[in-house]
């Protein structure tokens, strides 16, 4: 059991941040809600996060066998970095706002008004193309359900808060090992247990030295060009799950991931007048549309965009008290690369526990 958590305070506006927003619009999986805290584990720490109309609060919890807990620096590290808390997002809104007022018929409802505090994570590059590959042909609450079963059943035990048990996201060693595509499959990933699999090998594979961790990082310094080559050479990811991960966790901030959902935006919003069938040149004509409209951080925009398109971002994922958090937004929290497949995901054996 931890000990008394200690709380420290940044000053913020939720129109910088809304943890409620944020962490709800498909691009993490492992936050859990807890009676208005948000907790999510790291490699060697429980984050939690608690939010005012003045300030955002955060705290950690070391891990179990480490007696003291973390410095207090360490989760105030993680904040600003995973926030992208460097980029001033209300200068932003005012600038896309400006863009969205040239298209509007004054009939619907203003995203950038309507819908503030939405930024883009900075998310850490492995666990971020394990979770992309999950994400194909697949839905947030189903993705969050996988992210707790492969950190129960494969990452290292933290320690628990809440009633809630939290691991670590395992690394390539862990995913790479013998019997880990079958034990994903009884899992209920289904043929991303292949995918995952064979990815974490390539990480670990001696005869494929450019390929590793700290080359994954590296990307972060690198075009976007040889970063999206890099990611189309592993397993299971394809260019928009490549686009995905380039823009929430490799810092390519102006690239903007296209779906059919996408284009409809660009097509009803932003009079968009190219093909309309989702074949390879569509895709890049509509990301360049965007791009030119909304200039470096399009990605951000386009999540804002995505977000207001929403019905509810109540999903019921990300939440363990069952109390609703509210949001007027309208289709399904979804993340889709192609047709869905429905497959069931099972808990892992031990229970309880969180990413």
């Amino acid at each position: 059991m931890p000990a008394d958590v200690l709380w420290k305070s940044m000053p913020l506006s939720p129109k910088e941040l809304s943890l409620a927003r944020v962490l709800r619009c498909g691009q993490a999986f492992r936050w859990k809600n807890v009676n208005n805290v948000w907790s999510v584990s790291t490699q060697d720490q429980i984050v939690l996060l608690r939010q005012d109309d003045a300030a955002l609060h955060y705290a950690a919890i070391g891990p179990e066998t480490a007696g003291a807990g973390p410095p207090p620096h360490a989760a105030s590290h993680f904040v600003r970095d995973y926030f992208n808390l460097h980029v001033q997002l209300e200068a932003l809104y005012r600038a896309w706002a400006e863009v969205e007022a040239r298209f509007s018929n004054g009939l619907k409802r203003a995203a950038f008004g309507l819908f503030p505090g939405i930024r883009m994570l900075r998310q850490e590059p492995w666990e971020t193309v394990v979770l992309f590959i999950c994400s194909s042909n697949n839905n947030v609450k189903r993705i969050s359900k996988m992210c707790d079963a492969v950190c129960a059943e494969y990452g290292t035990y933290i320690n628990e808060h809440g009633g809630v048990r939290y691991y670590s996201f395992p690394g390539p060693d862990a995913l790479a090992a013998a019997g880990v595509e079958g034990r994903l499959r009884e899992l209920g990933f289904g043929y991303r247990a292949r995918y995952i699999h064979q990815t974490a090998q390539m990480f670990v594979d001696a005869a494929r030295p450019e390929i590793s961790v700290a080359a994954l990082y590296e990307l972060r310094n690198r075009l976007y060009e040889e970063a999206h080559g890099f990611l189309l050479r592993l397993t299971g990811v394809g260019p928009k799950v490549a686009d995905c991960i380039c823009l929430m966790a490799l810092d390519k901030h102006d690239v903007v991931p296209v779906d059919t959902h996408v284009m409809q935006i660009a097509v009803r919003d932003y009079k968009f007048r190219g093909p309309r069938a989702m074949t390879q040149k569509a895709y890049h004509q509509v990301r360049g549309h965007l791009r030119s409209l909304f200039g470096d951080y399009a990605g951000w925009a386009q999540l804002v965009m995505f977000a207001a398109d929403l019905s509810d971002l109540n999903n019921g994922i990300n939440q363990l008290d069952g109390a609703p958090v509210r949001h007027e937004v309208k289709g399904e929290a979804s993340v889709r690369t192609g047709t869905e497949v429905e497959t069931s995901v099972k808990p892992a054996k031990r229970v309880k526990s969180a990413a």
